[in-house]
Order: C-alpha cells, then sequence, then structure tokens
C-alpha cells in the first residue's frame, strides 16, 4: 500500500505517543464488550512491538466502584481506574448495554457527566452497539447521526428524538464521536479506530488475526423487520396489518387510506410519523422480510418468491432487495437458505 509523506508523519508522530484509551465497565452490560476491545488494543500492541515498534495503547477499565457485577453475579470485572480518579483519556469507549435500556442508564447515571467531562477535555467517545443508549444519555450526539443495533431503533428514536440514526450502517463517525451497528459489527468499529491511530496496515493485520471482514459497512442482511406497532395510532397500525396479510396483492396508497378511512394526506403523514416510514417504504420493507424468510426456509427460485411478494419486474425486486438487505437475492439465498 502507497504511503504519502503527510500519512507517513502522522503515523510516525503518534508513535510518539501513548494513547490513553478508557474502557467504561459499567453496571448491566455485555462482558464480551469490556473483554474484545481490550483483546484488540493489547493485541496491536505486541503487533508493534513484533515489528520492532513501541506499543502504543495504554488501555484501562474505568468503573464507578472498584469490582462491577455483570450477567446477575456470574462475572466480576476488576476496575483499574475510577470515575473519581483525575486522569484524561484520548479514546473513551462504551460497551454494550444489557437488559432493560431505561433501567441501565439509570444505574449508569454517574458516567454521564464523566463522559462528557472526558469529551470536553478533547477524548474521543466511541459507543459499541446498545452502549448508543448511555452515549445518547450525554447529550453528545444531539443534533448528530448514530449507529446502534437494529433491534433498538424504534426505541432509540422515542428516547432521544433529537438523534438521527443511520438506518443499517455499522459505522458512524460524528466528529469526535463514534457508534457501531448491532452485536459483533462494533468489531468493524474497533478496526477502523486501530487503522486512525495506527495505520491501515495493523487495522489489516488485526483484522486477519480476528477474522473479521474489514470494510464490512452494513448490517442489513442480518437486520428482522418487525414494523413499528408501540405508536398507538390505531388507524395506523390497522394499515399495517392490512399491509402484512396482503404480502403479494396490489395495495395503493389510496387503497390503504380508504380503508382505514382516512384522507390520503393525513393518512401519510400519520404513518410516517408513527412508523419512520413513508407507506411505500413499509410495503417495500415487509414484502423484502417476507421474500428473506422464503429464502431461508424454502427452495424456491428468485422469480417464484419475486411474484410472491408482489413484484412482476426482476430489475425492480433486486434493486429494492438490495437497498435493503445490503446483498443482491441470490447472495441472499447462498448465504442463508438452509442446507
Amino acid at each position: 500500500m502507497e504511503t504519502t509523506k503527510e500519512g507517513w508523519f502522522a503515523t510516525e508522530f503518534v508513535h510518539l505517543l501513548m494513547i490513553k484509551i478508557a474502557i467504561l465497565v459499567p453496571e448491566s452490560c455485555v462482558m464480551q464488550a469490556i473483554a474484545d476491545p481490550r483483546y484488540l488494543f493489547s493485541a496491536v500492541n505486541q503487533f508493534l512491538q513484533a515489528q520492532g515498534r513501541d506499543a502504543i495503547f495504554d488501555v484501562k477499565l474505568v468503573g464507578a466502584a472498584p469490582q462491577v457485577a455483570l450477567q446477575f453475579g456470574s462475572f466480576i470485572v476488576q476496575t483499574e481506574k475510577l470515575l473519581s480518579d483525575s486522569a484524561t483519556y484520548d479514546l473513551v469507549i462504551i460497551p454494550a448495554l444489557f437488559g432493560n435500556m431505561r433501567e441501565a442508564i439509570k444505574l449508569n447515571e454517574r458516567m454521564v457527566p464523566w463522559i462528557q467531562a472526558q469529551h470536553e477535555k478533547g477524548s474521543s467517545v466511541a459507543s459499541l452497539c446498545v452502549g448508543a443508549f448511555l452515549l445518547g444519555a450525554t447529550g453528545l450526539l444531539n443534533g448528530k447521526k448514530c449507529s446502534t443495533h437494529w433491534g433498538f431503533y424504534q426505541e432509540f428514536r422515542e428516547l432521544y428524538p433529537e438523534v438521527t440514526i443511520v438506518d443499517g450502517s455499522i459505522i458512524t463517525e460524528e466528529g469526535s464521536v463514534y457508534s457501531s451497528g448491532g452485536a459483533n459489527s462494533y468489531w468493524n468499529l474497533l478496526l477502523y479506530l486501530v487503522e486512525k491511530y495506527v495505520g491501515r496496515d495493523l487495522a489489516i493485520l488485526a483484522s486477519k488475526y480476528f477474522a473479521i471482514d474489514i470494510d464490512r459497512d452494513s448490517q442489513a442482511a442480518f437486520a428482522l423487520f418487525q414494523g413499528q406497532k408501540d405508536h398507538g395510532d390505531a388507524a395506523v397500525l390497522e394499515a399495517q396489518q392490512i399491509i402484512e396479510k396482503n404480502v403479494g396483492e396490489k395495495l395503493s396508497v389510496d387503497e390503504l387510506a380508504d380503508k382505514v378511512a382516512i384522507g390520503r394526506r393525513s393518512f401519510e403523514r400519520r404513518f410516517k410519523a408513527a412508523t419512520n416510514n413513508s407507506v411505500l417504504e413499509y410495503m417495500q420493507r415487509v414484502r423484502i422480510e417476507s421474500a428473506k424468510r422464503q429464502f431461508e426456509s424454502s427452495r424456491k427460485n428468485i422469480n417464484e418468491v419475486m411474484y410472491e411478494v408482489g413484484y412482476t419486474d426482476t430489475k425492480a425486486f433486486r434493486t429494492t432487495f438490495k437497498k435493503i438487505t445490503g446483498l443482491t437475492p441470490v447472495e441472499y439465498r447462498n448465504k442463508y437458505a438452509q442446507a
């Protein structure tokens, strides 16, 4: 890989400094989301030393107490630094929370002003998966974009209406604030951070070592579209049920509006407000979700599935399917079909 003079200088300069990383240890969080970043940055230090270079990452586990019990007391994490210590970090990592998000935020409310203070001092902040809920509580995402687990989009939007979720995205960068998509996709954010701090060559080496696809940029293929139903608008809910019961039918927006006895303009406005999708977007997502399930569980060919979910144009079906899942119908079937 060709390296510019500026890129070489930046990489060499950063090696003169230790990058201080705080991995927070919140109560009610996912233990792996603490252990994995620690493992990764420690491994990169070893890679550097094997090349005759200095280790660069100084990683500390930071918590509100010396010991934090996780997963109903099954694991005890020993922290190395406390929130009350005066240390300042270059990067703060917020691991994925566990269980009820609102309760987890309340349990860890002491971390919110600490994260804010670190950011004010110049620290970058990165949330892993649903760690975005604790990051959201700091206000650092207000007016900005964010990634999180696809299964928590609706709850996140309800809790943080001033934040824009990037649908399907694995990594979102907003200045010095980073967030990642669902579950193991946080590895892609960690690799991204390694690349920013020590260069592409070490990030590629780490991706090979941990068997992670370094350039995966979408979690769309893993998402299950279940429809946003907890909105309290009975007419919109009725329309959703009609769409889902008639996947293969050619329903127009006018027909749906008539069925629920609402004027078209008012219907479209209420539907968007309730589901965060336009009526047509919702129809597309329901149809593609049905197609996904059929590719996973049946031996039907592409055209059979296409017709059953209401498409007659192969190009339109393929384009919509890839837009929503990130894969073509053939790629999806080959990847997820039962053997």
